[in-house]
């Protein structure tokens, strides 16, 4: 394949090193971009070499990006066609398969994966695909068809839509690739039952990624009154009430979420016991605060306040801004869960950001407990970005 290919090349000042060590970008001021490296298609492949003309892998280049080239596979003469893809399906799924005794969740993480760009959730008989670079668009049949040939799924969603794909210069776009989807799936995760809207939903419908975060927040919601905010399909709140609390009160801005938070506590026989509130979460916690409601356990999972570097001040002062209304929703002794899924912030700024603001609360706190996504979201070591959630747990005091 590479006597096929153009030639892209690292600046002088830039470090092979790092992509040999197995680093998966090149951003675009590392690369000599002339014309004939300009005029290469969004989603081509390249032989990726260094300043001295040493070849460092095979990539796919993408001009109109940030991140101009990832790198696809270690060996130059690599073919990336369907036997290619699939061989990377089917080590992603023997993970899973590991992992989980029920086939639903991330079976493919992007560059953790091996897979640049590329999010894989899977849903039993169906997936989604979020193609969020150039290549992955490009080839996105024959990654349908690499999908249904190793996992043996018969509907495949393209959910085309977020900001990844605008990064890429990338349209937006829905459809079903093959097979059909009527109505929301239902996944049972830790004893509770969601309910996802393949098609509807935010991102792939039902976010995988906190599922041990679930399981720990379940361990203390026995008994408990808990608070679910930024709750989305009922994440924390649903998983709450399979592990034997006495109510939990879900608050998203979303109404199609809240319904369908809603479905699942009725699947689970829970109906009796789940609150919502929709509306603007700050809000909600402030009237909460004015109501003199407390609960025995609160979490919050917002969205990505800091998704860029660029937004990371004014997102850690959000995430402050969250702990800060929602500690005193704690009752004595009580415990607070708070997330971020910003990749900009680290989990040392998210921490102190936090821990700010539990003390601008009004309260003292103990860190008890610090998650991560799960397994089925590696982290890819030499790539911060695939690392993204953090999960702390405090008990605060009376």
């Amino acid at each position: 394949m590479t006597a096929d290919l153009p030639i892209i090349r690292l600046r002088p000042k830039s470090k092979p090193q790092a992509i040999r060590h197995g680093f998966p970008w090149v951003f675009a001021d590392e690369l000599v971009t002339d014309r004939r490296t300009r005029a290469i298609a969004p989603g081509s492949f390249a032989e990726l070499q260094d300043a001295e003309h040493r070849p460092l892998g095979l990539c796919t280049v993408n001009p109109n990006s940030k991140i101009i080239a990832r790198v696809m596979d270690a060996d130059p003469g690599a073919r990336i066609d369907g036997d290619w893809i699939a061989a990377r399906l089917s080590r992603a799924l023997a993970l899973r398969e590991r992992l989980f005794d029920k086939p639903f969740y991330r079976l493919v993480h992007a560059e953790s994966d091996g897979l640049p760009g590329t999010i894989i959730d899977r849903f039993g008989d169906a997936a989604v695909i979020q193609p969020n670079a150039a290549w992955a668009e490009r080839m996105s049949t024959e990654i349908a068809a690499a999908l249904r040939e190793v996992t043996g799924v018969r509907t495949v969603i393209l959910n085309g839509q977020g900001r990844a794909r605008g990064l890429e210069g990338l349209d937006e776009r829905l459809e079903i690739l093959s097979g059909e989807m009527s109505g929301p799936v239902e996944v049972s995760m830790n004893g509770a039952i969601y309910l996802a809207d393949l098609m509807q939903g935010q991102k792939t419908g039902l976010f995988y990624d906190q599922r041990p975060n679930h399981a720990f927040a379940q361990r203390l919601a026995k008994g408990a009154r808990v608070l679910d905010v930024f709750s989305h399909v009922g994440g924390f709140g649903l998983a709450a009430l399979a592990g034997g609390a006495v109510q939990a009160t879900c608050i998203d801005g979303s109404a199609p979420a809240l319904q369908l938070a809603q479905g699942g506590a009725k699947a689970m026989g829970a109906a009796d016991r789940l609150v919502i509130r929709q509306g603007d979460a700050f809000t909600q916690m402030e009237a909460l605060a004015a109501e003199g409601a407390q609960f025995d356990v609160v979490i919050c999972d917002p969205p990505a306040f800091a998704p860029s570097k660029q937004a990371l001040e004014a997102g850690l002062r959000a995430y402050e801004r969250v702990a800060k209304l929602a500690a005193p929703l704690v009752a004595p002794g009580g415990y607070l869960g708070l997330c971020s899924c910003s990749h900009a912030a680290d989990l040392t700024s998210f921490r102190n950001a936090s821990a700010r603001g539990i003390g601008r609360g009004g309260r003292r706190s103990q860190l008890i407990h610090t998650g991560q996504a799960g397994p089925d979201h590696p982290t890819l070591p030499q790539l911060a970005e695939t690392g993204y959630l953090k999960a702390l747990f405090f008990r605060l005091d009376g």
